[in-house]
């Protein structure tokens, strides 16, 4: 995902708690959901147990896959 397209769910997420239209926990639960589906297991499989403690509500655990990289030079 884009960063932006991440940035822009984080501050819709935050927006939907500080209008009282949803709950940190229950915007947790279906972002593991929806991970859940899409991976097979969810965010605490994949990051750990204490993923909260390293992104936040309402900050989305997303890393890129890694680029590749090929040397340019014989070194």
């Amino acid at each position: 995902m884009p960063p932006s397209r991440r940035l822009r769910a984080e501050g819709m997420m935050e927006a939907a708690v500080l209008l009282g239209i949803a709950t940190p926990a229950a915007l947790v639960a279906s972002m593991d959901q929806c991970y859940r589906d899409e991976y097979g297991h969810g965010l605490g499989e994949a990051f750990g147990t204490d993923w909260q403690d390293f992104f936040p509500f309402p900050q989305i655990p997303a890393m890129s896959r890694r680029a590749p990289v090929y040397p340019s030079t014989k070194e």
